[in-house]
């Protein structure tokens, strides 16, 4: 499995999103001179993140982008299904038609893959990913 550029970057703008935490609001651009990111894909990004509600925007004098919530109550799974949608593995799970649906001795143990998967990535909370590297 691999994550999309756009949920990697959603990942690294939240990280950065967080280090202002309990700070001043900030910018989608600020955000993007922070990571390096394009400024067009962190506007992309910080939408998709605003609408999850992990993101909080305020029009106006003062306004700018802040956490939601406490980034110790936000986790990487939280981030990812903002940008990716619900966390499976396979299309089987999600709805989709499979070839071999009538012959499949897998597809029952799909949902405890995928909630496994889930769970390792909720627990781990954003403040373990706004840390600085020193």
């Amino acid at each position: 499995m691999r994550l999309s550029n756009l949920a990697d970057y959603a990942v690294v703008t939240m990280s950065a999103a967080a280090r202002h935490c309990g700070g001043a609001r900030t910018s989608a651009g600020e955000l993007a001179a922070e990571t390096g990111l394009p400024a067009p894909t962190v506007q992309k990004v910080v939408s998709k993140l605003t609408a999850a509600g992990l993101l909080r925007s305020t029009r106006g004098a003062g306004g700018g982008l802040q956490l939601a919530r406490p980034a110790a109550a936000i986790t990487l799974a939280d981030i990812v299904e903002a940008v990716e949608g619900p966390i499976t593995l396979t299309a089987c799970i999600d709805g989709h038609d499979c070839a071999v649906d009538h012959s499949c001795t897998v597809k029952r143990h799909w949902p405890m893959v995928n909630a496994a998967l889930r769970g390792a990535l909720a627990g781990i909370p954003l403040t373990r990913l706004s840390v600085e590297a020193v």
